[in-house]
């Protein structure tokens, strides 16, 4: 057999576990470390903070801080870590910080399936 047939190809993990093939959970995904990650439209300069819309591509909040000197980032991951009852410092924006499209980053253990039902618990207390 030739040795090039034997190697693994490079970007499989070579974890015991089959592969997941979970529904992707819209905005919300684990990378590669297990972290949890949400996708966030932001909306600085709204009256108070909420989650105003959960789509398949982005959970839409709303910040109640001006979009300068980096408040709203930091407004939004205290409202989120609210929201989702997790450590201030373990909500970190991952990336976007000058964009409305952001990632943030949870380094709690969590699934994305508890962020989501927290999340989906904001919007419908509109």
């Amino acid at each position: 057999v030739p040795a090039q047939a034997l190697r693994i190809p490079k970007g499989k993990s070579q974890s015991k576990e089959p592969e997941q093939a979970l529904p992707p959970l819209g905005p919300v995904a684990v990378d590669a470390k297990g972290c949890v990650t949400i996708a966030i439209h932001a909306k600085p300069g709204a009256k108070h903070n909420a989650v105003t819309d959960l789509t398949t591509e982005a959970v839409s909040v709303a910040i109640a801080a001006p979009p300068s000197e980096g408040e709203a980032n930091a407004e939004l991951c205290r409202y989120l870590s609210k929201v989702l009852e997790l450590r201030k410092s373990d909500v970190v924006l991952d990336k976007g910080s000058k964009s409305r499209e952001k990632v943030v980053k949870l380094l709690a253990s969590t699934t994305p399936e508890e962020v989501l039902e927290k999340l989906e618990k904001q919007v419908e207390k509109k």
